[in-house]
């Protein structure tokens, strides 16, 4: 009896035992052969989970004596693991996913918002590290999203830097932009401003392009969509890398990156710095730039994690800005017409250029992430950001340099431009001696006396007003900001809270940047000087230097104060791998406030106006199968207006008809997954409504008053279809089609009134099923990757855009206030391929990537947007079936980038 006794307990003792029995194992990255921190791994069929340590290793108890583990990670393909009993298990390989956001993301993720594959109900495309650094070249960053569903990204002018994209036939204004889960869409008017983030391709570990509502959990200004973008964090293996590229136009680049490693203490550095240069594609926008990068990790133990990164990138470039009509490139342009730039010239032989912007903008972020216990964690964020720069453009009352209210090429006929050259550019020269033609200033009892001054609206006692300078119109900013997510994890549930707080200050001011010739500028800008002021200093047109800030300023000086504060719940529910959903809402307070010393001495500092704003949405994913999942979402977005819609006309008057803009979506998407096709089908509908428009209009008969239009609307519909096709190892497919339907909704009746607030009449704004321009809303792209042999790949993609249509101005364009109207013009469609191929060398510890692309491979000459809407007519002359008269940008012809890189 006792040998039986004995058994029992020794056999009860075993299965408790080994009901808590514990695996451990270590999880790398197949391509770099690095730890993987943070991967999931749970045990199939449970909610029984735990992630990677800052080394990739793991531990987790099971109580079945076989199973399989579930390991994932996003950026790479998910693997199942066998095991039969507790202890060691083998090295956990996991091989990059290109479909997947690839990233080293250790600290923050509890405020990143990525959307999962099979189980975040939104539409989403993911762009690689790996895609980034090859494919980004010497092109603008936007662009390599063009490959992606409803998204249309340009160069505009063709500076560099000067790029901007829409989602969903949605402005970059009215789409979402987070890096590392900060905004940073501009706090006043919700712009971004590319140049400001030339080195996100040295420093981006991957980015989403989240379509429609989005999976982010902050109250963004996000209609057409939320673009996520994911920088490098500290790495934790020693090691670096180096590369070189050269490209048309006199490109050079060189960027340097080196690691600490992870030491005993839980201590990591990375740092990585950058240097471009060019002439530019388009004449006369030659640029440079440095990127910076300091990143500090540090994890003392399991249960906190920090990390804290300092990051920029200051640049200059010259601009191309003035709109050139189609007959204007044909005229002055020669051979290769789409690189003609009206805005520059030469100065003492040298390039010159009116326009020139110059920015930096460093982003101080601290990260952490502190795992409470009890199945509670807490993720913040902490960041600052101070940008200092702007632009320059003529300034003076010299109206032979710049034609008005006509094209270039109709100015120039009429002898209108003086200081223009028979090739259309800008005689500086000239201008200089122009300047320095003048008498002096006459003023015995002033410091001045005899000096050559120049003024845009004075012309007493020898001051000439028939002067141009330049000028540095300033937008800088100082900006703070805090995330925290507060998240409970119970069973199959998820709940959380989120807290968002942003304090911004927007300094905009003009100075004085190049007297061109001139002793001095006779400033009458400033209301609380009833005689001027006389300006000698300039300040120069460089992101590292003074800006002028606490100096001296001309023509304006104002401040934007835009106070923010939002509160975020989820709750998410994960039920078998099977069913996923999720239920978001937000509350946001934006305080405006504007300060004006300059125009309003009599109303200096505005009152504060507090506006609430949020959104409420939900979704569910269900997966059918192993291959095939469906998903919808839905929400609704109450968005509060810009900072101009509340002070409008420059004004420290707060506007009492301003409207909260109201946006509803709903969304339908069905996926399918296997190791050889994968492909995604999205429909959606979008409604922007009650945008308030207030613009001049005129009676007939000699009257003219102000309409204040309420309740604007656009519905944006669509579909779409994403899909990856490997039907051999050696070989990939990868292809989207978009179909979109953007259009205005409802004619708007508005009263008129004149300037004494007196009824004069009503106006209707007619833009009813008018189409919404600036984006194709026909888009498709279809790209063969093919390995040749190990590690040599060549590439080639194709990409179509149609039903185009010019950019519409409706706040100003008069042809809507006409019944009737002919609408957005159609710009002709493109097809554009490009070219890429590239060979790995591998060595012992190290590597060496190489790679060549040629965009635009056949040259193509292409129309990528347009600025009026003028239709042809029986006595038109055309290009391309459309009006030479119209002010278009033309793509780029065949551009090239060769690139090394180095990794040890």
């Amino acid at each position: 009896m006792k040998k039986m006794y004995f058994a029992m307990v020794a056999f009860l003792f075993t299965a408790v035992v080994f009901s808590q029995g514990t695996i451990t194992g270590t999880v790398i990255d197949g391509e770099s052969s690095t730890p993987l921190p943070g991967a999931s791994v749970v045990v199939a069929g449970t909610s029984n989970g735990t992630s990677t340590d800052f080394d990739g290793n793991f531990s987790i108890e099971v109580s079945e004596n076989s199973g399989n583990l579930i390991v994932s990670y996003i950026g790479f393909v998910s693997k199942n693991i066998a095991f039969t009993g507790p202890g060691a298990l083998a090295q956990i390989t996991l091989e990059p996913d290109a479909e997947e956001l690839e990233g080293v993301v250790v600290v923050g993720t509890g405020v990143i918002d990525l959307a999962k594959e099979r189980e975040t109900p939104v539409a989403v495309s993911t762009i690689t590290a790996s895609e980034i650094v090859a494919k980004v070249g010497n092109q603008e960053f936007p662009e390599v999203l063009n490959k992606t569903p409803s998204v249309y990204a340009t160069k505009q002018g063709g500076g560099y830097g000067d790029s901007r994209i829409s989602v969903r036939g949605f402005s970059q204004s009215n789409t979402a932009f987070i890096i590392n889960g900060q905004p940073v869409n501009d706090m006043e008017n919700g712009w971004v401003y590319w140049s400001n983030w030339q080195g996100l391709s040295d420093i981006a570990s991957g980015m989403q392009v989240q379509r429609g509502l989005g999976a982010s959990k902050l109250a963004v200004p996000s209609v057409g969509g939320t673009v996520t973008i994911v920088t490098k964090s500290t790495d934790k293996e020693a090691g670096g890398f180096a590369t070189g590229s050269v490209g048309n136009d006199g490109y050079f680049k060189q960027v340097f990156g080196i690691n600490s490693g992870k030491n005993e203490k839980g201590w990591a550095t990375s740092v990585l710095l950058g240097h471009w240069s060019g002439d530019g594609y388009v004449d006369g926008t030659s640029g440079e730039g440095f990127t910076y990068l300091f990143s500090l990790g540090y994890e003392p133990s399991d249960k906190h994690a920090f990390n804290f990164t300092f990051t920029g990138a200051g640049q200059w470039h010259n601009q191309r800005d003035l709109d050139l009509s189609i007959r204007d490139y044909q005229n002055f342009g020669g051979d290769d017409f789409r690189r003609f730039n009206a805005d520059h010239g030469t100065l003492n032989g040298d390039e010159y250029s009116f326009r020139k912007n110059f920015y930096n903008k460093p982003i101080a972020t601290l990260n952490w992430d502190w795992d409470l216990g009890s199945n509670w964690s807490l993720s913040s964020s902490f960041y600052g950001s101070w940008g200092r720069g702007g632009g320059t453009g003529s300034r003076g009352r010299n109206f032979g340099i710049y034609p008005f209210q006509k094209d270039l090429t109709a100015a120039i006929e009429e002898g209108d431009l003086p200081y223009r050259t028979a090739a259309g550019t800008i005689d500086f020269d000239a201008i200089v001696a122009n300047n320095r033609a003048g008498v002096g200033y006459s003023n015995e009892d002033s410091d001045y006396n005899g000096l050559r001054l120049g003024s845009n609206g004075y012309n007493d006692n020898g001051v000439n007003s028939n002067v141009a300078i330049r000028r540095a119109s300033m937008n800088s900013h100082n900006w703070y900001g805090a995330i925290s997510n507060l998240k409970y994890e119970n069973n199959n549930w998820t709940y959380g809270i989120g807290v968002d707080l942003r304090a911004y200050k927007g300094y905009h001011y003009r100075v004085l940047n190049d007297l061109l010739g001139l002793d001095g500028y006779f400033s009458t800008g400033n209301s609380n000087l009833s005689e001027g002021v006389i300006l000698t200093e300039t300040i120069a047109a460089t992101p590292f230097n003074d800006t002028g800030l606490n100096g001296d300023k001309i023509d304006y000086y104002n401040i934007g104060d835009v106070r923010w504060s939002g509160v975020n719940g989820i709750i998410e529910y994960k039920s078998n791998n099977k069913l996923s959903a999720v239920l978001q809402a937000g509350i946001s307070n934006q305080g405006y406030k504007r300060i004006d010393p300059f125009d309003q001495v009599n109303n200096v500092v505005s009152e504060r106006e507090n506006i609430l704003g949020g959104y409420v949405k939900g979704g569910a994913n269900y997966n059918l199968d192993d291959a095939n999942n469906v998903f919808f979402n839905t929400g609704y977005i109450a968005r509060q207006p810009n900072f101009d819609a509340v002070f409008p006309n420059f004004a420290n008057i707060i506007n009492d008809d301003v409207n909260i803009e109201k946006i509803t979506s709903f969304e339908l998407g069905y996926g399918y997954r296997t190791n050889i096709l994968s492909a995604t089908l999205n429909l959606y509908s979008t409604a922007w409504k009650d945008r308030f428009i207030s613009r001049g209009v005129e009676l007939g008969g000699g009257a003219e008053g102000t309409a204040n239009f309420e309740g604007v609307s656009q519905l944006h519909q669509g579909v779409e279809i994403e899909l990856i096709y490997r039907p051999v190892n050696s070989l990939k497919f990868n292809g989207m089609l978009s179909v979109g339907n953007w259009r205005y909704k409802d004619d708007i009746a508005s009263t008129v009134f004149d300037d004494n607030n007196n009824q004069i009449g009503t106006s209707t704004l007619f833009v009813d099923d008018v189409k919404v321009g600036d984006a194709a809303q026909f888009t498709a792209y279809i790209a063969a990757a093919y390995t040749i042999v190990d590690d040599f790949n060549v590439d080639l993609s194709w990409r179509n855009a149609s039903n185009l249509y010019a950019d519409l101005d409706i706040e100003n364009d008069d042809i809507f206030l006409t019944d009737n109207n002919q609408g957005a013009l159609k710009l002709p469609s493109y097809n554009l391929f490009d070219l890429g191929i590239d060979y790995r060398f591998r060595f012992a510890k190290s590597n060496l990537f190489a790679r060549v692309n040629v965009n635009n491979v056949f040259d193509t000459e292409y129309i990528s947007e347009s600025d009026s809407n003028i239709h042809a007519t029986s006595g038109s002359q055309l290009y391309n079936g459309i009006d030479t008269n119209n002010y278009v940008w033309f793509g780029f012809g065949r551009t090239w980038n060769l690139s090394l890189r180095y990794n040890f």
